[in-house]
């Protein structure tokens, strides 16, 4: 669920190098949605990840992003999560247990 709710907010290449890291189920998910009408906000993502699991509160679901989501960032590395940070919201970093003006990119 959170592998497609990301999915729906990235486009392009950013989206298909991130895929071509992922297991190829996984892949498959991120790869799947459509895109988002409009993007969600981190608390409006958060909500609408709770609606989609059964029993969730915004809490749990928020632990449950949390867990994708940072192993995501570690997957992606730096300069990948720039440019997928670049397509997202700005208070979206937290989900991805990095910081709130996350600077992704290598020195």
């Amino acid at each position: 669920m959170v592998l497609a709710l990301l999915g729906a907010h990235l486009t392009g290449r950013t989206r298909a190098q991130l895929a071509a890291l992922l297991p190829e189920t996984f892949a498959l998910i991120l790869l799947n949605p459509l895109p988002a009408a409009q993007p969600l906000n981190a608390e409006r993502f958060t909500r609408a990840t709770a609606a989609w699991i059964e029993g969730a509160t915004e809490a749990t679901a928020l632990w449950d992003i949390g867990a994708v989501l940072s192993v995501v960032a570690d997957i992606a590395g730096p300069d990948l999560m720039g440019q997928v940070l670049l397509q997202l919201p700005a208070d979206w970093p937290p989900l991805f247990g990095l910081p709130e003006h996350a600077d992704t990119t290598s020195t």
